[in-house]
């Protein structure tokens, strides 16, 4: 059985690159990567009230420019948001723009979409493979300001190990 760190406000993300690494080791599903890592996150760190991946799917109202939405996918929290389009909200922002963003207070985010009322600060971690958007993980918080730039620094290093550790279906 693994066991993971004590949740943090400032986490050892070179230990939790090494945890996480341990705990995908051997396994290629997404589905099953996915659930690991959204758990594997929210009881590592802190003051999170969600995380987890919206992935992409052929869109409602495909454009040439964005073909998918980004659709729900495995998570920790409460129910979400069940489909974003590319460029709506933080999810759409980061996908669109292939990039992370932090945002220190959702609220003054133009075009925030509010799944949860008491979300606050959130970041978007684009999942890119073989430079193409696959999905965003996405993480929210209760406190305003809760992330840093160490933080999106320490999340896109454990990102990138659920990635190397993970087979996505061609879009």
């Amino acid at each position: 059985m693994f066991e993971t760190s004590a949740a943090s406000e400032k986490p050892d993300y070179a230990l939790l690159v090494k945890q996480i690494r341990s705990i995908l080791e051997g396994e290629r599903n997404l589905s099953t990567n996915a659930s690991q890592f959204s758990a594997f996150i929210y009881h590592s760190l802190t003051g999170l009230n969600w995380a987890g991946f919206y992935l992409c799917t052929p869109a409602k109202n495909p454009t040439t420019e964005f073909p998918h939405d980004l659709l729900v996918g495995p998570f920790q929290g409460k129910v979400a948001c069940a489909r974003i389009p590319f460029k709506r909200g933080v999810c759409g922002t980061a996908a669109a723009e292939k990039r992370t963003v932090l945002v220190a207070d959702v609220h003054a985010f133009p075009g925030h979409i509010a799944c949860d009322s008491a979300s606050n600060s959130e970041i978007v971690i684009p999942v890119i493979v073989n430079g193409q958007v696959a999905g965003v993980f996405d993480i929210d918080s209760p406190h305003l300001n809760r992330f840093s730039a160490e933080d999106q620094q320490g999340l896109e290093a454990l990102l990138a190990e659920f990635i190397n550790a993970t087979d996505f279906p061609t879009l």
